[in-house]
């Protein structure tokens, strides 16, 4: 059985979240405060974390900052601050979804499901031998196993991180708009717009570039978009 944590400081809405999930087959684990989340989440036991943004103590972004260096799994930030700043705020820091206050609780349940079928989509039974590669200068990216190598080291990306630069190694030397990959990464029935392209183009260019504030792996053609830079 999948277990989901909620980090909810609000109990209605809590037990409305943990009620909703429990009825479509999941396991819940509850945290109120950040400081008990980032524990809960860090035992490894949970399969998706949906954050509040508003914590007692530390802030749900301040968590995702945390756990995102740390594991790799699903996290859905929940939040009544619906400003296009405070989401792209949550995305850049490894967030995988945004859903705002009040929340059908289908919908939730529906997102919850959907993150858990990507996921299990991207990382597979985690046994499977990689069949191919994409070698990137130093870079080594393993679809199969979703991993991804600069060197010897194992870098740490978030689904859509590694489904961004997985989908730009697979089409190189091809300049991609924000808006084309925004499309082939989210789809058009995500709540958000393409700005959460170029926050996730930065993330992307922190890990794997030499000197991201001058990147030579993932190219900025100004006034076209993106491309991915390969011999």
């Amino acid at each position: 059985m999948r277990k989901i944590l909620i980090v909810e400081d609000d109990n209605d809405i809590a037990m409305l979240e943990r009620d909703y999930l429990e009825i479509a087959g999941f396991s819940t684990g509850l945290a109120a405060d950040g400081d008990a989340a980032a524990a809960a989440a860090l035992s490894g036991e949970y399969d998706l974390i949906l954050l509040d943004v508003m914590l007692p103590g530390r802030d749900g972004y301040d968590i995702c900052r945390q756990l995102r260096d740390k594991i790799d799994v699903p996290i859905l930030m929940v939040t009544a601050r619906t400003d296009s700043v405070d989401k792209i705020r949550g995305l850049g820091l490894g967030a995988d979804d945004y859903i705002a206050k009040p929340f059908d609780p289908a919908e939730l349940v529906a997102r919850v499901k959907a993150h858990l079928s990507r996921y299990d989509r991207l990382v597979g039974d985690g046994r499977a031998q990689d069949v191919e590669r994409i070698t990137v200068g130093e870079l080594t990216i393993l679809p199969r196993s979703w991993k991804v190598y600069k060197g010897e080291r194992e870098l740490r990306l978030p689904n859509r991180e590694f489904e961004l630069l997985k989908f730009l190694a697979e089409n190189p030397n091809i300049v991609f708009s924000k808006e084309q990959l925004f499309e082939a990464i989210w789809g058009y029935d995500y709540l958000g717009d393409s700005a959460t392209v170029t926050v996730h183009i930065g993330r992307i260019r922190d890990k794997i570039e030499d000197d991201p504030s001058n990147p030579r792996i993932i190219e900025t053609v100004w006034g076209a978009g993106y491309r991915l830079n390969r011999p």
